[in-house]
């Protein structure tokens, strides 16, 4: 199946009882733009996509044209930013952005305070626009929120003989998990390699570092120092990392692992051949639409695990869109995101299961599952709800971010594919992370 026949899919799964609260978006002057054509560089993927079936809807409102230059994953895409930024050729508006990434970019991208209407703004979770913010400037304005729970087969769980078969082999019982060695314990025993799998990971890029920074604060680590020292070379990284190699060495997770990002994730559980994923709530509604997953009505959703100090995973940040400082019609692109974060944008993305930015989309959202009888997206909301009140925390919002991020992710790899110890690996990336936060002024 590809990316755009999910994206269609997705599109109208979201679109499923959106009219009834249409109504409740705030009236906003998108303004006249006859001819003009705006250029934009947009995230691409199976959960991005339901949103762009909107754009049409603004060119018509607006008379403007929408030149969609890249629709590429968030990796792909900040390397080709960042090639724009060293040739010069910054000649686009709109770009899609993330809190993570947004720090390194400088002042590529306008402060959005008083161009974005306050009225506008005031309908954001406050602490959204405060990750959204960067050096006092507002640089993004956030479309959706992101934090990872732990989805599960539930017939596994539910199976009489395997209940019995796991208590045998494990000394306890058999139920979703509360931390993450008894995530190792039931990837392990679920797993049926090539069949069958126990557990899945992102395995590159920016993806890997976040999963490994997560487990590292679950074990009681950081990354950094009071002083900006790189510190994630610590017993407790080590553990972060064993896990991750205990799984790949034991085959409990695909032999593709490490190549895997988001897409490969949402698309494996919703094959049926994966017992627990972790993963965001934007793949809530695929999973459990039968027309596209296997695991359709058997799924399964638990907070997020706790690592071995007793914290919960909750690695977490907004997606976004930013204008550039060298947008030639500043107030159609900010007409432009203000469309694509409105009530009815979020509406549509949150009936995905995206976690929406804005404070009354969450209210709304929920009630039409409830009217619709949504019992899961319900379900799928609370949970989410407590994660992101409770658990959620970003990565260091510093400009050489991924920077570090790019030291460390190789060096696990390397890790996990036994080239390297996890400590050897680590001490490694923490040496050359020390060196990017020197060149950064940080130390």
């Amino acid at each position: 199946m590809t990316a755009s026949h999910i994206a269609r899919l997705l599109a109208a799964t979201a679109l499923t009882g959106l009219t009834a609260v249409s109504a409740l978006a705030e009236e906003v002057d998108y303004g006249t733009f006859d001819g003009y054509t705006l250029r934009v560089k947009l995230i691409g993927g199976a959960q991005y996509e339901p949103l762009y079936t909107r754009i049409a809807e603004w060119e018509e409102m607006t008379g403007a044209t929408v030149d969609v230059l890249s629709r590429k994953n968030h990796f792909e895409l900040d390397r080709e930013i960042k090639q724009d930024i060293a040739a010069g050729t910054l000649d686009w508006c709109v770009g899609s952005n993330h809190t993570s990434f947004a720090p390194q970019y400088g002042a590529i991208y306008i402060d959005l305070n008083g161009v974005v209407g306050e009225g506008t703004l005031a309908a954001f979770q406050a602490r959204a626009l405060e990750n959204a913010t960067v050096d006092g400037r507002l640089v993004q304005l956030p479309r959706h929120s992101d934090i990872s729970n732990l989805y599960y087969i539930k017939s596994l769980y539910e199976d009489a003989d395997n209940q019995s078969r796991f208590k045998e082999e494990y000394g306890y019982d058999l139920s979703p998990p509360e931390t993450w060695d008894q995530v190792k314990d039931q990837a392990m025993f679920f797993a049926d390699a090539p069949r069958f799998y126990g557990t899945q990971f992102v395995g590159k890029d920016e993806a890997i570092t976040g999963r490994f920074y997560e487990l590292l604060v679950a074990n009681g680590g950081q990354l950094f120092d009071d002083d900006w020292n790189p510190v994630f070379n610590s017993d407790a990284g080590v553990e972060a990392v064993n896990f991750f190699r205990d799984l790949y060495e034991a085959e409990a997770v695909p032999a593709g692992a490490l190549n895997y990002l988001w897409d490969d994730t949402g698309l494996g559980f919703a094959s049926g051949t994966v017992a627990l994923n972790l993963d965001w709530a934007g793949w809530a509604s695929f999973f459990n639409d039968p027309e596209n997953s296997k695991v359709a009505g058997d799924i399964g959703l638990v907070r997020a695990p706790k690592g071995s100090a007793g914290v919960r995973t909750g690695w977490s940040g907004s997606h976004s869109f930013s204008i550039t400082e060298t947008c030639d019609n500043t107030e159609a692109a900010a007409s432009f995101v203000t469309f694509l974060t409105n009530h009815d944008s979020q509406m549509i993305e949150a009936s995905a299961g995206l976690l929406p930015t804005r404070s009354t989309v969450w209210d709304d959202a929920k009630a039409q599952f409830a009217e619709d009888g949504n019992d899961f997206l319900v379900q799928v909301f609370d949970t989410y709800a407590q994660s992101m009140a409770e658990d959620a925390f970003t990565p260091p919002l510093i400009t050489p971010w991924i920077e570090v991020s790019n030291e460390i992710w190789p060096r696990l790899q390397a890790a996990i594919l036994g080239e390297m110890t996890p400590q050897e690996a680590l001490d490694e990336a923490a040496d050359a992370a020390r060196l990017v936060m020197e060149d950064a002024g940080y130390l």
